[in-house]
């Protein structure tokens, strides 16, 4: 049990659990929300600032927001909100290639970073949001609160409890993480700050991972004059595609009637993409349309045909759906013009150490053979381990024992509910514990593009002020919050 120490506090309680992108809207709109009067709203965050979080929390310069900076503002009612901020500092500054030849700007991540930070800023300055800068360490159920400890020794009880963390990290394939631990250019997560310097210029480099970390990584080294040859490898070898040349609108419509079948709902993207293409648009603008509608679209399907979508049609939506900015589009498409650069597909036969260098034999996809290659360095990119989130952190893991939270039944996140709390382990509402951000995308599908979302932490901010309110009217009394199951 943990002992109360110095920020108790009788005043009711919001603690949000990760300052990234999603949780400092949730809290920016907690503060401003008048239904939040009398509250506390805490975040714990380890990094400097609230609102960067693991994507926009980079000085990598080649590291740029990947759509175009007009359709960033976390303001739903304010959609220059974002350019304004730029033009105000006169940002992008020494940065002649932020503006793509298609028109649009696209900054970087750093700057998107800043702007977030900036606007929830105000609300640190004048105590109505706290920061701990400290990582989580424990989480415990004590009475009708919660109770949250800091690494720092920081412990605050909580009325209410908001899950916003990141995805885990990336998960290398089976046995390679094993073979390669301690290997001087083996990069478990290239996320994680400076992990490339390890990578000389000239290293032969393979990158395990075909989407957007990759192209990251790619853009990364060529900028700061890597010259060696790269090999990025997955099972499919799809690599994620670049935007459109001009601007749609979005064309589709898949919501009129409900899909309940994923085989019908692809055959009619389908279609609509060859409607698309006969009336002069492109897939993007059919991917778009399917972007937007993709909440209703998840909520019609039933379960087993999300599960199915998730285990087939994921990877193929990922590449389209995420898309590369248009600067590091064209240092992949050059070098793979070039033939320093390649896409394999298939899988991983055999890896070992051979030295200093990494010996991998490919067996490719949909072709006879084998192909083998010699490494100096390994980058994982694979993306997120879903399946493991409860593991990713012990205060996830020991309110998961608890059975106060589980994964979804479709492998993406957190289970929980249409109003965003969590699931416990019997399938019931846990009142005053929400998750919020793209870990709740098995029930609300389309959680990972900034539009969306920056809109759905604006909806859990909603109900978690329902709820204050909820509670002012009952006098302080508290709604009913699901026990932990017995056992």
């Amino acid at each position: 049990m943990m002992d109360a120490v110095d920020h108790y506090s009788t005043r009711p309680t919001v603690a949000i659990i990760g300052g990234g992108f999603t949780g400092a809207v949730v809290a920016t709109h907690l503060a401003r929300d008048r239904a939040m009067d009398g509250w506390q709203i805490a975040v714990f965050e380890p990094r400097e600032r609230l609102g960067c979080g693991l994507a926009y929390d980079t000085a990598e310069p080649a590291h740029r927001v990947n759509v175009p900076a007009a359709r960033m503002s976390i303001d739903p009612d304010n959609p220059e909100h974002f350019m304004r901020w730029l033009e105000l500092r006169g940002e992008p500054r020494d940065d002649p290639e932020a503006l793509a030849r298609d028109g649009h700007l696209y900054p970087a991540r750093q700057l998107f970073g800043r702007y977030v930070a900036e606007t929830i800023a105000p609300f640190l300055e004048h105590g109505r949001i706290a920061h701990h800068r400290e990582r989580v360490i424990a989480v415990e159920r004590q009475g009708a609160a919660w109770a949250v400890r800091g690494a720092g020794g920081t412990l605050r009880r909580a009325d209410v409890l908001v899950v916003a963390t990141t995805h885990p990290a990336p998960e290398a394939p089976a046995g390679i993480g094993a073979v390669l631990a301690g290997h001087p250019r083996y990069v478990p997560d290239s996320t994680e700050p400076d992990a490339l310097d390890r990578i000389r210029s000239g290293d032969r480099v393979l990158i395990i991972g075909t989407g957007l970390t990759s192209a990251d990584v790619i853009a990364t080294l060529r900028r700061r004059g890597h010259k060696g040859p790269i090999t990025a490898f997955s099972r499919r070898g799809l690599r994620s595609r670049g935007h459109a040349d001009r601007a749609q609108d979005p064309y589709g419509d898949f919501v009129s009637r409900p899909w309940r079948s994923a085989a019908k709902l692809l055959s009619q993207v389908r279609r609509t993409i060859l409607d698309a293409e006969a009336e002069g648009f492109t897939w993007h603008a059919v991917l778009d349309a399917l972007r937007a509608q993709g909440g209703e679209i998840w909520r019609n399907l039933p379960m087993t045909e999300r599960r199915r979508l998730v285990r087939h049609v994921r990877p193929f939506w990922d590449v389209h759906r995420f898309r590369v900015a248009p600067q590091i589009d064209a240092v992949v498409s050059a070098g793979l013009r070039d033939g320093d650069i390649r896409v394999l597909a298939g899988s991983i036969a055999h890896i070992a150490r051979v030295g200093k260098n990494v010996a991998v034999t490919f067996r490719r996809r949909r072709a006879a053979g084998t192909e083998e290659g010699e490494f100096d360095a390994v980058v994982i990119t694979t993306g997120p381990a879903h399946r493991s989130i409860l593991q990713s952190q012990s205060w996830l893991e020991s309110l998961g024992a608890a059975g106060y939270l589980r994964p979804d039944t479709v492998g993406l996140g957190l289970a929980c509910s249409e109003t965003s709390r969590a699931l416990d382990s019997e399938g019931r509402e846990v009142d005053d514990l929400f998750v919020a951000g793209p870990l709740a995308r098995g029930t609300f599908g389309e959680l990972m593009g900034l539009p969306q979302v920056n809109d759905h932490a604006i909806f859990v901010a909603a109900q978690i002020a329902a709820l204050a309110q909820a509670r002012r009217v009952h006098r302080g009394a508290r709604p009913h919050s699901a026990a932990a199951p017995a056992g």
